[in-house]
This record gives C-alpha cells, sequence and structure tokens, in this order.
C-alpha cells in the first residue's frame, strides 16, 4: 500500500478476533489504535489489560451506532478496521433486532462517518463465511463471487452489512476491503462458542451438548492467522475486493469436540447430543487461493498445533473465563442447557 497509515479506528477491540488483532499490530507494527467498544456481554476489556499501558492504545467505550462519536474518531483517522457485531447464531434466532442495529445499522453509520474522514485510505469490514450459506459434501468451497444466501438473522445482518459496504464503495469510491473467515479458535474466545464451551464442561466432567449428531462440518482457523490475514487486508488488500480466509482444516464438530476429550484425558461418553438448532448449515469450507495470491496470505497454524495452544491458553486461564461465567452468560447457558 502505498498510502501511509498512522492511526487505525478498531471497532469491537474488546472481542475475541478484535483483541487479538490490537495485540498483534502492537506487537508487530507501531500504529495508534483507538478501540471502539460498547463492552456488551462478549466484549471484556480485561482482553487488553496489558495493553493499556501502551501510549500508542486508547480505549473509548461507545456504540458504533452512535454517529457524534464515530464522527469524532473517525476524523482524524487513516483507517477503520470493523470488527464490532452481534456475532452468535443461537442467540440471533432469539432475538433478532440486536443483529439489525449492531451488524447493519452500525455499519452503515460507520461508512458513512468514513466518508467525510479526511485522511481514510481504508475501511476493512471483518465478515463471515456464513454469509455464503451452506455446503453439501463434495461442493467445492466457497470463493468471493459466489451468490450470498445467508440462512440465519445473524448471517443475514452480516451479508447486508457487506452489502452495504459493496454499495459505499460502488457509489462513493469509499476503499472499503471485505473479508470472510471461518471458524476461529484461540486465547480469549466468549465461552458461548464450540470450543471453549466443550473445554469447560470437560474440564468439570460435564455433559458437552452437540447438536444434532455432530456431522457438520466447519472450516476452522487459529485466531491468529486470521489476524494476519486481516492486517494483509489492511494493508495490501485492493479497494472494493472481497477476500476469504479459511484454515484448510475441514472438521466436524464431532471430530473437534472428541480432540478436545482427548487432550484433556476426558470420557467420550460426556457427548450429549442435543435437538439440532433451527436452521442448522451442515458445511462451510473456504478456497483462500485469491487471498494467498493477492495478499501473499496463508495459515500457518494447523490444527493440532492450535488447538494444543487453546486449550494450554483457557487452562492456564481460568480466573478469566471462570468470571464471566459468574455474569451474563451463565443465566444465558442455564436456559439453553440447563445447570452449569
Amino acid at each position: 500500500m502505498k498510502e501511509r497509515i498512522e492511526t487505525i479506528v478498531v471497532t469491537g477491540g474488546c472481542g475475541f478476533i478484535g483483541s487479538n488483532f490490537i495485540h498483534m499490530c502492537l506487537r508487530e507494527r507501531d500504529y495508534e489504535i483507538i478501540n471502539l467498544d460498547a463492552l456488551t456481554y462478549a466484549g471484556n476489556p480485561e482482553n487488553l489489560k496489558e495493553c493499556e499501558s501502551d501510549s500508542r492504545y486508547t480505549f473509548v467505550k461507545g456504540r458504533i451506532e452512535n454517529a457524534d462519536l464515530v464522527n469524532s474518531l473517525l476524523k482524524d483517522a487513516d483507517a477503520v478496521v470493523h470488527f464490532a457485531a452481534e456475532s452468535h447464531v443461537d442467540r440471533s434466532i432469539e432475538e433478532q433486532q440486536p443483529f439489525v442495529v449492531t451488524n447493519v445499522l452500525g455499519t452503515q453509520v460507520l461508512l458513512s462517518s468514513a466518508l467525510h474522514s479526511p485522511r481514510l485510505k481504508r475501511f476493512v469490514h471483518v465478515s463471515t463465511d456464513e454469509v455464503y450459506g451452506s455446503l453439501r459434501p463434495g461442493e467445492p468451497a466457497f470463493k468471493e463471487g459466489d451468490h450470498l444466501r445467508p440462512n440465519s438473522p445473524y448471517s443475514a445482518s452480516k451479508a447486508s452489512s457487506d452489502l452495504l459496504c459493496r454499495a459505499f464503495f460502488k457509489t462513493y469510491g469509499l476503499p472499503v476491503v471485505i473479508t470472510r473467515c471461518s471458524n476461529n479458535y484461540g486465547p480469549y474466545q466468549f465461552p458461548e462458542k464450540l470450543i471453549p464451551l466443550m473445554f469447560i464442561n470437560a474440564l468439570s466432567e460435564r455433559p458437552l451438548p452437540v447438536y444434532g449428531d455432530g456431522t457438520n462440518v466447519r472450516d476452522w482457523i487459529y485466531v491468529e492467522d486470521h489476524c494476519t490475514g486481516v492486517l494483509a487486508a489492511l494493508e495490501k488488500g485492493a479497494p472494493g475486493e472481497i477476500y476469504n480466509f479459511g484454515g484448510e482444516c475441514e472438521l466436524s464438530n464431532l471430530e473437534v469436540v472428541k480432540t478436545i476429550l482427548e487432550l484433556l484425558d476426558k470420557p467420550e461418553d460426556l457427548i450429549t447430543f442435543v435437538k439440532d438448532r433451527p436452521g442448522h448449515d451442515f458445511r462451510y469450507a473456504m478456497d483462500i487461493t485469491k487471498a494467498k495470491n493477492e495478499l501473499q496470505w496463508q495459515p500457518e497454524w494447523d490444527f493440532k498445533k492450535g488447538i494444543a495452544a487453546t486449550i494450554e491458553w483457557y487452562q492456564a486461564n481460568r480466573e478469566w473465563w471462570e468470571r464471566i461465567l459468574s455474569g451474563d452468560y451463565r443465566n444465558y447457558y442455564q436456559r439453553r442447557y440447563g445447570t452449569l
């Protein structure tokens, strides 16, 4: 990228992927980072506690739908990296409005503000493979030009935000880059997601709830690999382009759960099959050829190495997830799966 980037506004930086991205940027680059986060249930400032002493890092509590706040932050920004989103499919099935407000309206506010930011050189919108819909066994992996066929309120809201980004590029020439990634795992992931949920339950030998028969397939990517991809999209991505990121690691949910049990030396009879989720996509897989060729990016972590590192992190940071379980998530978990 010819344009020099000095100051980046990161939205949703206290969440799982956003916090890992900020850690990476402060470790490997000299960017000034302004982190805008509403600190909803999944946003945890503890994720970035060690960054608070870094003069390059600033935290701002607020919502991306707040146009006045967003305008004040973007006026001196060189780039936006937009992670902020309501992201849990189960929650979107129960209540749709927060997903539309944050993922659609919030993205529109950011895009509109970015139009009037005199220094802005790149707007990276972080999306998901779920906008493509579901694959059947044997079908080729998703490519960037595939039709969008979202099947949940969550994925529909993300597809809507993707289309808004495309429209702002086409209509106004805003330098938007869209990234779409497969299932992430790694440090700081909120316990409602599959891998930390299974780890926490297995550790105490509680039942491990697996949807349906566990054969649904996901393409798993270690969060650090995703973050290097987003960084490459920021620094090398062409405006108006879409880049897929994935780990080239297709595994069924049941295979993932059994791997966790094996690493913890726990019995497989802890697995409990529960009623399948409505509209549960069967398979995701990402074709990452474009990112490899145009961004010189590829995943570095295989699943064996990544899952071992993830389990080690959760074991070493028990206080982190125990504090989370004492709050909102405990109530949510009990509603869905019974006593924790």
